[in-house]
């Protein structure tokens, strides 16, 4: 009998079977080790391999049976495992967390075939608990950056159709390949030409570096610069919180007014920590004009949680509504592709994770903590005050997106080479699938398909969305920046 070695490792971020590398760590702001279970699979499974003695085949399952949980313990279970000789490497990806250790996995095994499995989890309109999609998303982005191909699969375990996807999954046959850019269909006209123009000179305060293993925040200031004319400015978090300290009493009382008219229980959240969470907007707004900013790209956590003691993500929604558009987790491209899209829609955008996506429903769900502009609510659904879900502190803003047609946009480099990546669909009027700012979209790919895109484009985990069918103008900008295209 034909035995194949898989290797399983189990983490909170990814883990999985047949030889699996776990992820890093949880990422400060992710899920508490209670909220991840995680059954590890039988110890033999069906290898789809063809058996070389007539017999069927089997797969013997190694590797830690416990949840990885941090990068030592994850360096030394690969450690283990190459010294063990695997025959594939299968990586769980029970939650969000950052590509440092999926990458340290693959490097680990350069020859050896690789996979991640991440699992949805239901839309109950509470917190976001495990986010796993949004782990494979930036795996994907990562390892696309770093040259390494994957199997990939997204589902639950009880998922219909299981074993056979998991038998293509070990069998090769769900690989994530490489989706080719093309050129620009049509010549940019003068608006096109105008929002290309408008961009140089346009200066990005960086705030703060973005967390280690987000390669989808990671940027080139002078690469930005030759593309669009775009400036970074590099700034120290910690000059942040020391500018929303010095405040006096008084200015926190503007941006507080501004957020009673829109959101209902502010009275009801902790004040010291409400407090020190406005200051932030009034510091920002005085760094902005001190350093005639356009926009903002910010390390979000943990910091401003663990050394300051409030959260940003409620400025950054009033932010946005000014059209000073802010990327979390310093994401500077994510900034520039904010800029660019803002000056297409005319309007306010949003920066949101793509968190779900179900062949099922047809569906997928964008979302972040609580920083949609407030112009985005749907008008039927009262927006309200709220705490970081993990973190626990304000403010942060929570209202389902309205529903309308949406355009979504990323300024990408996906395998290392400069595009822009787009994307249509219609925010549907769902009930809000998790707290904080969420809408259920529908995209013009039927979401099947779209699973594949999302992953063979290597598309960041940040996607730019506003308002309105804006695809036609972003592709003739895309002409005008000189810009390959991808559309999902």
């Amino acid at each position: 009998m034909a035995i194949a070695r898989r290797a399983l490792l189990l983490s909170l971020t990814a883990a999985l079977a047949f030889f699996p590398p776990s992820p890093s760590g949880i990422c400060a702001d992710e899920v508490p080790p209670a909220e991840a279970g995680l059954v590890a699979p039988d110890p033999v499974v069906a290898d789809p391999a063809e058996p070389t003695d007539g017999e069927p085949a089997v797969a013997e399952i190694t590797g830690p049976r416990d949840l990885l949980f941090d990068a030592g313990a994850t360096r030394a279970a690969i450690a283990d495992l190459v010294a063990d000789g695997v025959d594939q490497v299968l990586l769980l990806q029970v939650t969000f967390t950052d590509a440092s250790m999926t990458v340290a996995a693959a490097a680990a095994f350069p020859a050896t075939p690789l996979s991640i499995w991440a699992v949805p989890e239901p839309r109950l309109g509470g917190r976001l608990r495990l986010n796993a999609f949004c782990g494979l998303n930036l795996a994907s982005h990562a390892l696309g950056r770093n040259g390494r191909e994957f199997g990939w699969l997204y589902a639950a375990p009880d998922a219909a159709g299981l074993d056979s996807a998991l038998a293509d999954l070990l069998a090769g046959k769900r690989r994530s390949g490489r989706m080719r850019p093309h050129g620009s269909r049509t010549e940019p006209g003068p608006r096109a030409k105008a929002v290309a123009a408008s961009l140089a000179g346009r200066r990005i305060g960086r705030i703060g570096a973005h967390p280690e293993g987000f390669d989808t925040c990671a940027y080139d200031a002078g690469r930005l610069n030759d593309l669009t004319g775009l400036q970074v400015e590099e700034i120290a978090l910690e000059a942040l919180f020391d500018a929303a300290r010095a405040l006096p009493a008084e200015a926190a009382a503007a941006p507080r007014a501004e957020a009673a008219a829109q959101l209902s229980g502010l009275d009801a959240v902790d004040q010291d920590q409400l407090d020190r969470s406005l200051r932030l907007k009034a510091a920002l707004d005085g760094i902005r004009a001190e350093g005639r900013f356009d926009a903002f790209a910010i390390r979000c956590w943990p910091e401003t949680f663990t050394e300051y003691g409030g959260a940003v993500c409620g400025p950054v929604a009033m932010m946005g509504e000014a059209r000073v558009p802010c990327a979390c987790e310093a994401d500077v491209y994510g900034a520039a592709t904010q800029l660019l899209l803002q000056e297409v829609a005319g309007a306010p955008v949003f920066l949101a994770d793509l968190v779900d996506l179900d062949p099922g429903d047809d569906t997928g769900v964008v979302w972040h903590c609580g920083q949609a502009p407030i112009s985005m609510r749907a008008p039927a659904a009262q927006a309200t005050a709220t705490v970081h879900t993990n973190r626990r502190m304000p403010l942060l803003y929570e209202f389902p997106l309205k529903p309308g047609r949406v355009t979504f946009m990323r300024l990408s480099q996906a395998f290392g080479t400069p595009k822009m990546i787009i994307a249509s669909g219609e925010v549907l009027d769902r009930p809000m699938a998790f707290t904080g700012t969420s809408g259920v979209v529908r995209f013009d790919t039927p979401a099947e398909r779209m699973l594949g895109h999302v992953i063979g484009s290597g598309l960041e985990h940040h996607m730019a969305l506003a308002y309105g069918d804006h695809a036609p103008m972003l592709r003739e900008t895309a002409a005008a920046l000189s810009l390959l295209v991808m559309e999902l």
